[in-house]
């Protein structure tokens, strides 16, 4: 068994977790972050009426959830950065395993458990509380950003 470590760069992780929660569309949706050990980071969705998808059945639709997957997955990468450096995702797979329960929060916990040169490889489970069956699974690959020329797009980031 493996013990928890913390993320690498504290105050680089903070900065880009208060960030993810602010930029306009994570505003609207409301995310918050909730935690972050090294290679993991969890974040949560308030349950809205405004988000919810289907009127009838006061279901949040599925593009809430799938923001709160990529901002979640994307978090978890840098929980293992030394230094800022831009991952886009690139390729992004939701598996849907039922309909969130309305009037209940959503939550997400994202791991990275491959980070390569190039491309780091993410697994998510979105899930509510008092429920053991997840909302969905996510699957995700994020390309380190680069310039047009191929050199890192952030300062001091290596290849």
């Amino acid at each position: 068994m493996s013990l928890p470590l913390p993320v690498k760069n504290p105050a680089l992780f903070h900065e880009i977790a208060q960030w993810l929660c602010k930029i306009p569309h994570s505003q609207i949706l409301q995310l918050e972050f909730i935690q972050g050990e090294r290679g993991q980071a969890t974040m949560r969705l308030p349950y809205q009426e405004r988000l919810v998808g289907d009127s009838r059945t006061g279901v949040l639709h599925g593009g809430v959830i799938t923001a709160l997957i990529d901002n979640t997955s994307a978090l978890s990468i840098f929980s293992l950065l030394d230094e800022p450096c831009g991952y886009p995702t690139l390729d992004l797979r939701i598996d849907y395993l039922r309909p969130a329960t309305p009037g209940i929060d959503v939550y997400c916990s994202a791991e990275c458990y491959r980070m390569g040169r190039e491309i780091a490889f993410t697994r998510a489970t979105a899930y509510q509380e008092g429920n053991a069956q997840p909302v969905a699974y996510g699957v995700a690959k994020f390309m380190r950003r680069r310039s047009f020329k191929g050199e890192p797009a952030v300062q001091g980031a290596t290849t």
